[in-house]
């Protein structure tokens, strides 16, 4: 174990002697804040690791593959990922927990293979994206002199952050359009059909919609008729308010037409069983 330390250093200064990596195209990666995020390791086929020293701003671990059935061992060279940092898989890419704005940036991997003798630069540009919050709505409308109503809407989400988009959803007659940007302006008028607007916000780790905003619910005006669609509604639903009405109406009327033709019968047959027990006692008698 006295000799890891030395090992430690030999590699360190392997790795800042060697090329900085530069000239390799970086592989993007999105994390999500306080969770976690895995940075692959490509190792050629038919070849055996040395070791594999891990960088990001500062140095940050060295992987040493364990031989002869030992384990590996993982040894941290910054404090900041204490027992954050462990492995996944069996090309020993790192796995961060926790993940803070702090992580982000450019991370390496210097792959030193044992079989070749040649070593590989991995380079990972690593961004780190809150989850979004659900939008919130400002809605400002005013009444015109045309018996038009014409909205003003706004959409924003709550520590939103960085590469957040906005659209707004109509909806109309059972068809979506979709308005690019965070404000949007519209006008309806009565006698229209009734469109419903939604916010949608979205940032690379999360898609949010705000909750659906009908125009009439802000532009309702005692100048205004009455939609004929609502007096649809409301007719249809009188009519099966009726109807309904009417089966139970026949359906009482049938039970009770079935129990008054029952009693009768069952008068009779009650009469007949009251003759019936009188011969009895009187048959004994005469004889």
């Amino acid at each position: 174990m006295g000799a890891l330390p030395w090992l430690l250093l030999l590699l360190l200064l392997r790795a800042a002697e060697g090329y900085s990596g530069d000239d390799v195209d970086a592989e993007e990666v999105v994390g999500v804040l306080q969770e976690s995020i895995s940075l692959p390791v490509e190792i050629p086929a038919d070849e055996e690791v040395e070791n594999i020293i891990w960088s990001s701003s500062a140095s940050l671990a060295v992987v040493i593959p364990g031989r002869e059935g030992q384990p590996t061992k993982i040894v941290l060279t910054n404090p900041r990922y204490q027992r954050r940092v462990s492995l996944v898989g069996p090309n020993y890419s790192l796995h961060i927990s926790n993940l803070s704005w702090e992580d982000s940036g450019l991370y390496y991997a210097q792959v030193n293979l044992r079989t070749s003798q040649a070593s590989t630069m991995q380079r990972y540009s690593l961004r780190i994206y809150r989850r979004l919050a659900e939008p919130h709505v400002s809605v400002n409308f005013e009444m015109a002199a045309e018996e038009s109503c014409n909205l003003s809407l706004a959409c924003s989400v709550e520590e939103a952050g960085q590469d957040v988009t906005y659209s707004w959803i109509s909806r109309e007659d059972c068809r979506d359009t979709v308005h690019e940007g965070s404000a949007l302006s519209a006008s309806w008028r009565p006698g229209d059909s009734v469109p419903s607007y939604t916010c949608r916000a979205t940032n690379p780790v999360s898609t949010i919609y705000s909750q659906p905003i009908p125009a009439r619910s802000f532009c309702a005006d005692p100048r205004f008729p009455e939609e004929t669609s609502t007096y649809s509604c409301l007719l249809a639903k009188g009519l099966l308010l009726l109807l309904l009405f009417t089966i139970l109406g026949a359906g009482l009327w049938c039970v009770r037409a079935q129990r008054g033709c029952q009693a009768p019968r069952t008068r009779k047959l009650e009469r007949n069983r009251l003759r019936l027990r009188r011969k009895e006692q009187l048959s004994p008698s005469l004889a």
